[in-house]
């Protein structure tokens, strides 16, 4: 299966993301989440972002703009991420943002705009990460998500 950007709003049924073989990363989330739970398992989808480093770009799908994955909960290890789009299985430079059963209530970006046509209505989203050390216990990731609506 390839990751195709799509500008449509929300995921395309799990069956066609199979049928034609491709899909964004909602749509690869939103199919291991039928299929795990189809295993018994329960499963909820996660908005955010994903860090990538510098000098991996190649490697990574999905930085530098809103990212989906899932969670799966397996008994006795509790909620787990996995991110089928690049295969990530832990929380590993995935920087979630929402969390919701079901992915029309993890809407990364929603509202209304009012003007004419002529105007322009844009927005930027900066995520920087930092490590930050805490006293006697493993390095953390932490992320600070900047937003800016620019409006002209």
């Amino acid at each position: 299966m390839s990751r195709v950007a799509r500008e449509e709003s929300g995921v395309q049924d799990p069956v066609k993301t199979l049928r034609v073989k491709s899909g964004s990363c909602r749509d690869f989330a939103v199919l291991m989440m039928e299929a795990v739970r189809t295993l018994g398992l329960a499963a909820r989808f996660v908005t955010g972002y994903l860090y990538v480093p510098e000098g991996l770009p190649a490697e990574r799908v999905g930085g530098g703009a809103t990212h989906a994955w899932l969670e799966v909960y397996l008994p006795g290890a509790g909620w787990i991420e996995f991110d089928p789009t690049n295969g990530i299985v832990g929380n590993h430079d995935l920087i979630r943002v929402a969390v919701a059963r079901d992915p029309r209530q993890a809407v990364p970006i929603s509202g209304t705009w009012t003007g004419f046509p002529s105007d322009h209505l844009g927005m930027t989203v900066e995520v920087e990460v930092t490590a930050e050390p805490e006293t006697n216990a493993p390095r953390k990731t932490a992320a600070k998500v900047r937003k800016s609506r620019v409006a002209g």
